[in-house]
């Protein structure tokens, strides 16, 4: 009796076993290529020369510069839920004739936000991003350049936790009511050439803004076949000093038209207001013709 119970259950696991596989195997190929993650890495390289003879008599400067430029994505979403990463890693140098070696762009850029649908285009979002430079930045208006930034001097880190607006897979806006800011100096002889020391107190390497608030907003538009729009734009207030004057703006916006497969060209402008650094608005503007390897993957 034990012997043929032993084989029942024996039999009857089987069966259950060969049934899991026989439905695994029957179950959609589409419904087993359903991907969660989403990456994708660029890299991209460009180099202006320009040279003139001695005796070139519209004038000139020999100049040559050099830029690269690295972003990367990973995405994740899986039914209401989401978790997007972005960087951005930038930097150029030029070197005209009769001047040093001089930085051109230089940016570090992270960003990253989970977030959670309640409804078709609404969701709840907490998110952290992140903006400093590699190296040291000079003002060269007077006789000698002043040393006036370099890496975590400044560095700012802002958090955010509120709601989104996600309409398409081109438009996304947060708003946080709630996003305090950390703002970094790590150097503190920068004060000696920036007397409002980005907003951090003298002697202090750190300034946090507990009560304040954010607006971030991306747009990304293929405007024809090879050529294509992203912006960027990040407004914060602080609570405490609330004034018009005080709200920080900043405005990003890169246009890339398609050549070849590795060929593009790229204008990228970035615009400031931040009355810790500056009174007026703060712009830079680079045009380059350069090469763009691009791989993604999908897990």
């Amino acid at each position: 009796m034990k012997k043929i119970f032993t084989f029942c259950l024996l039999f009857v696991f089987n069966f259950s076993f060969a049934q899991e596989e026989a439905q695994q195997d029957t179950v959609p190929s589409s419904i087993k290529e359903i991907k969660f993650w989403d990456s994708e890495l660029s890299v991209g390289f460009n180099f202006n020369q320009a040279a003139f003879s001695g005796n070139w008599k519209a004038g000139g400067v020999n100049s040559v510069a050099f830029g690269t430029l690295v972003t990367g994505k990973s995405n994740y979403r899986k039914g209401k839920y989401s978790w997007t990463n972005q960087l951005e890693l930038i930097y150029g140098l030029v070197r005209n004739e009769g001047q040093d070696l001089r930085k051109s762009n230089d940016r570090i850029f992270f960003d990253s936000k989970a977030g959670y649908k309640f409804s078709e285009k609404w969701g709840y979002f907490a998110s952290l991003n992140f903006i400093t430079q590699f190296t040291d930045g000079f003002d060269y208006s007077g006789d000698d350049p002043l040393r006036i930034s370099g890496f975590f001097s400044p560095a700012f880190l802002t958090t955010g936790l509120g709601f989104e607006y996600i309409p398409n897979d081109e438009f996304n806006l947060r708003l946080a009511p709630f996003s305090p800011r950390l703002t970094f100096v790590s150097d503190p002889s920068i004060a000696d050439n920036v007397p409002t020391n980005y907003g951090v107190p003298i002697g202090s390497k750190v300034r946090t803004e507990w009560l304040a608030f954010q607006l971030f907003m991306t747009y990304s538009k293929s405007l024809g076949e090879n050529l294509t729009l992203n912006t960027r734009y990040q407004m914060f207030a602080n609570y405490e000093t609330l004034a018009f004057k005080t709200i920080d703006h900043r405005l990003d916006l890169t246009l890339v038209a398609k050549i070849t497969k590795y060929v593009d060209v790229t204008f990228t402008s970035i615009n400031v207001y931040d009355i810790d650094m500056d009174t007026n608005i703060q712009f830079s503007q680079a045009l380059a013709l350069g090469i763009l390897y691009k791989v993604g993957n999908k897990k």
